[in-house]
């Protein structure tokens, strides 16, 4: 099948792309890997399509305050083989390893995985854990939304308009992290993923936070289950609460490839192993697991 007849622009400026972006319909197209598929199914119809490759000053990755900025037009591969990254925020590295191929990785962005905004992708369900904040920019100037308030539904955001996704800020996480991922095939959406990252103090827990996908219209965050953790020790039954609390938390569809309440059981599945072994890697030097095993010879 072939796409519907479209106009095409591709822009050579951010102004440009964001006036050619207040056209009724129009859409941004930066990796492909989301848009073209549904150019060619016919599932997205629009009247203009506005190439943003050009645009390299959305195309970064560097260290600021604490905090990890990534342009919007960023590879997903770039980010995930950063040694700054894997270092500082080694959730997100994990879980781009989650995401389809390294074909896919090398042409797909950052920010265009989370205006996409599916339910069942990793990105936003990580962005969401890691409470990180987006730039988004307009005809009428920038704004700043949190990653929770980001996400309204299947495929829908606050981008109004006109708005393009420009930049994603993370806060550094030192602690111990864990993606645990359920799908069909091995690449393939996920059915359910939980991602966690724990610190610890000894035997207690200082902090956890815990985001599943896949088992809502949005990412979910599960904070009941995160203050069932934080303050305490960190045992196998607060493990066990922690993770029947996040999957209490869902509200996951039901479809062909799995029912809602399979879906709602693995969550709780899912997020208890997570949660173990971010614990354990906790309790170890800090590093992707990658390094790890290639420091212990494994």
């Amino acid at each position: 099948m072939k796409a519907a007849p479209f106009e095409y622009l591709r822009a050579t400026s951010l102004d440009e792309a964001i006036e050619a972006l207040g056209t009724p319909d129009a859409r941004a197209l930066a990796g492909g890997q989301s848009l073209v598929p549904l150019l060619n199914l016919r599932q997205a119809r629009p009247s203009l399509v506005v190439d943003i490759n050009r645009l390299d000053e959305l195309s970064f990755l560097r260290k600021e305050n604490g905090r990890l900025e990534i342009g919007a037009l960023t590879r997903h591969r770039a980010v995930e083989t950063s040694a700054v990254v894997r270092s500082e925020i080694p959730l997100l590295a994990e879980a781009l390893g989650h995401v389809g191929h390294v074909a896919i990785r090398n042409r797909g962005t950052i920010g265009g995985s989370l205006a996409h905004a599916d339910p069942a992708a990793e990105l936003p369900a990580v962005m969401v854990a890691l409470d990180a904040d987006f730039t988004v920019r307009g005809a009428s100037g920038e704004r700043t939304v949190a990653a929770r308030d980001f996400f309204l539904g299947p495929h829908r955001t606050a981008l109004g308009r006109g708005e393009l996704l420009t930049r994603i800020s993370v806060p550094s996480h030192r602690g111990g992290w864990a993606v645990e991922e359920l799908s069909r095939r091995s690449r393939d959406l996920a059915l359910v993923a939980a991602f966690a990252t724990v610190t610890m103090a000894g035997e207690v827990c200082e902090s956890a936070r815990i985001a599943v996908a896949g088992a809502g219209p949005a990412p979910i965050r599960a904070t009941a289950a995160e203050e069932s953790l934080t303050g305490g020790p960190m045992t196998d039954d607060a493990i066990a609460l922690a993770a029947d609390l996040t999957a209490a938390a869902t509200d996951p569809p039901g479809d062909l490839h799995a029912p809602a309440d399979y879906r709602r059981e693995m969550a709780a599945v899912l997020t208890r192993r997570a949660l173990a072994r971010a614990k354990s890697w906790s309790a170890h030097d800090h590093g992707h697991p990658e390094e790890k095993q290639a420091k212990e010879g494994t």
